[in-house]
């Protein structure tokens, strides 16, 4: 089943619960979906991989929003922010450790022969593509400059 029949699903049920929140994330989720569908020179269907970019982008949105809310002194809305988070994490794959991250990490290192942080650039582009949905680029950066030290 693809990413946006679930969506479709999922939007029903929340209706049909009355579960206003739920209902609010999955349609940005349907919204942004749609919009990367409309691009100029976008296919019909969307790729897995593009469908997990979207969802990773509007979760650290909701995060960054409510990050923002809490550093101003607004729990009341930063916790709707995260709830929704919360909502969009359902929909994507379950996200490494970084203990994980720092395994597979050693090893493009390796494999690679890399060291030092001037090879940070290539070891990310690596990483990044290896571990694309698995685990968010902060992880990933992190793991990569600790391992390159």
């Amino acid at each position: 089943m693809s990413l946006q029949t679930l969506i479709n699903e999922e939007i029903k049920n929340a209706m049909r619960a009355k579960d206003t929140l739920t209902l609010e994330s999955l349609r940005a989720v349907k919204s942004a979906i749609l919009m990367a569908q409309t691009e100029v020179g976008a296919a019909a269907d969307l790729e897995p991989a593009e469908e997990i970019k979207i969802l990773q982008r509007l979760v650290k949105q909701r995060r960054d929003s409510a990050a923002i809310y809490t550093q101003q002194g607004r729990p009341d809305l930063a916790e709707p922010e995260m709830q929704q988070a919360a909502v969009i994490e359902r929909f994507l794959p379950a996200q490494m450790s970084e203990e994980e991250v720092e395994v597979v990490v050693r090893r493009i290192i390796a494999d690679n022969g890399l060291s030092g942080m001037g090879s940070m650039g290539k070891v990310m582009g690596l990483a990044s593509a290896e571990l694309a949905g698995k685990a968010d680029g902060k992880t990933i950066s992190t793991v990569v400059k600790r391992s390159l030290i």
